[in-house]
């Protein structure tokens, strides 16, 4: 649902403008104020940020650039798109690589609209150890990576339980939350074919929120939580190439469109 909202919505229409990777930057410089997935308020749209994000998805971004983005200096939302970018399209077994060296970063941004302040390391962190980001969902992590992540973290004495920072704590049933329109809550949900969990009846459920299961169950699942985190990767970046794809043909009729005007002012 998020994702047909972004491919559909007037401002990811106009961001087809953007040609460079640094065009798309100056723009989240400007316009963004949080990384929640969803306009706040009334409003219904995805959100400006992930409008953003999605534009970057569909640009194929380098190493070099996923680089730029994590350690940015001019505004730290163009840093919380790197590791969104790195959350939803990298190989998990990569993730604590790209992370390891900014999960005590110290810098200080509020991720939601309530204006609550984090860190930037603190938010990292609940990147990697929640499934759920602002009552949308995350590609899954394999257990065996989450228990090595886990391990890591222990190692250089941080808390291996999200903080909540990314609106987690609203699920619980915040203000904030509260304030949103029922229809919005009851469309809340990422590109892989499934509906959002609701907000209480899932809760206990949730893989990251509950205690880590026993070592046998850990090895039972962990074939299937590969195989699911597959499936949702797959289906998420299909989604993104038939986004690329309107963004090639809508380039095609614009050069045809310019082709034909050459062709008229000729014939005057």
């Amino acid at each position: 649902v998020l994702c047909m909202n972004i491919l559909s919505s007037d401002y990811f229409k106009e961001l087809y403008r953007l040609k460079t990777y640094h065009e798309v930057i100056d723009e989240i410089y400007n316009q963004v104020d949080h990384v929640e997935p969803w306009m706040t308020g009334n409003c219904r749209g995805p959100s400006t940020a992930f409008c953003l994000l999605y534009k970057f998805f569909t640009m194929k971004l380098t190493v070099k650039q996923i680089h730029g983005l994590l350690s940015h200096t001019d505004s730290p939302y163009i840093r919380a798109i790197g590791f969104l970018y790195l959350r939803y399209v990298g190989d998990p077994k990569t993730l604590w690589g790209w992370c390891e060296q900014y999960v005590k970063d110290e810098e200080e941004f509020s991720p939601g609209s309530n204006g609550r302040m984090t860190t930037m390391g603190q938010y990292i962190r609940d990147l990697l150890l929640d499934q759920y980001y602002f009552d949308t969902l995350f590609p899954r992590i394999p257990v065996p990576i989450l228990r090595q992540i886990n391990s890591n973290l222990e190692r250089l004495k941080l808390p291996t339980q999200p903080a909540g920072v990314t609106g987690t704590v609203g699920r619980h049933g915040s203000d904030d939350t509260a304030r949103r329109p029922p229809s919005v809550k009851a469309a809340l949900s990422v590109s892989f074919g499934q509906r959002a969990p609701h907000r209480v009846s899932t809760r206990d459920s949730s893989p990251v929120r509950r205690s880590l299961p026993s070592s046998q169950d850990r090895e039972r699942n962990g074939d299937h939580c590969d195989r699911e985190g597959l499936r949702e990767k797959d289906r998420f970046r299909e989604n993104m190439e038939r986004g690329r794809s309107r963004e090639r043909e809508r380039d095609r009729d614009r050069s045809r469109e310019r082709e034909r005007d050459r062709d008229r002012s000729r014939e005057r």
